[in-house]
């Protein structure tokens, strides 16, 4: 479980997060909804201990990770597997050797134990045939793609953590990546946090959904409860959605 507990942060003079407060279970299927700039990627940032917090506790598995040291932290990033929105593949290594590193890096296994991983990783997400090829030769789509390989390289996590995988992508795109993002969980039979801005990404993949304003959380709550929500922020944020859930 992950447990946020009046949780501030700033960056230099400009709050963030204002006593953020929210339990997740990893099973779940959870959107963090909000405006570009809001502090949702600094979530994902704190769930990973990759920053801390000013104020407040952060809770993974009952462990307050909030003064860990860097080493302590590596069994609780090993509980997530991580997307961030640029992808973040390293632009000297092939597409093959960005999804090995982490497997060189964690596991002991030899070249070929690895490269077998590796190619049916790659088959997974439906890029094959780019092992070869450099970061820069991949369309965006494809780039996604291979981060969510990467992210699946060193076994199977409780969690996943996506932060905009659509951004940027093209309607054809995206749905791909929205497909591969269902497939995923329900072949692992494990939950996601997705952090995107794009209310009918959300819509279509998350169960509960949490909004966050002004740095704080202005709803937290299911589908049905966020079509009826009176809340104006939240009701002008999703207005796109009502016109979409009209043609079901």
């Amino acid at each position: 479980m992950i447990v946020f507990d009046d949780v501030w942060f700033s960056y230099g003079n400009r709050e963030v997060l204002r006593g953020i407060s929210f339990k997740a279970d990893f099973h779940e299927r959870i959107a963090v909804l909000g405006e570009s700039g809001g502090g949702k990627t600094t979530i994902l940032k704190l769930i990973l201990g990759l920053i801390a917090p000013d104020n407040g506790k952060i809770l993974i598995d009952g462990i307050d990770i909030t003064s860990l040291k860097e080493e302590e932290l590596i069994p609780i990033r090993r509980k997530f597997s991580i997307v961030f929105q640029e992808g973040a593949l390293f632009d000297s290594l092939p597409v093959k050797e960005n999804v090995a590193f982490f497997m060189r890096e964690l596991l002991k296994l030899s070249d070929k134990e690895i490269y077998t991983r590796v190619s049916k990783l790659l088959s997974r997400v439906g890029v094959q045939e780019a092992e070869e090829l450099m970061p820069e030769e991949l369309s965006g789509g494809m780039h996604r793609r291979v981060a969510i390989a990467r992210a699946l390289a060193v076994g199977k996590t409780k969690m996943f953590l996506y932060d905009e995988p659509t951004a940027g992508l093209d309607p054809i795109n995206s749905e791909r990546i929205i497909s591969l993002i269902k497939d995923l969980a329900d072949k692992e039979n494990i939950g996601f946090m997705i952090i995107t801005h794009v209310v009918y990404v959300a819509w279509q993949l998350c169960d509960r959904f949490i909004f966050i304003k002004d740095g704080k959380i202005i709803f937290d709550g299911n589908k049905q409860e966020l079509i009826l929500t009176e809340h104006p922020s939240v009701r002008e944020f999703i207005k796109e959605l009502f016109f979409k859930i009209k043609k079901y």
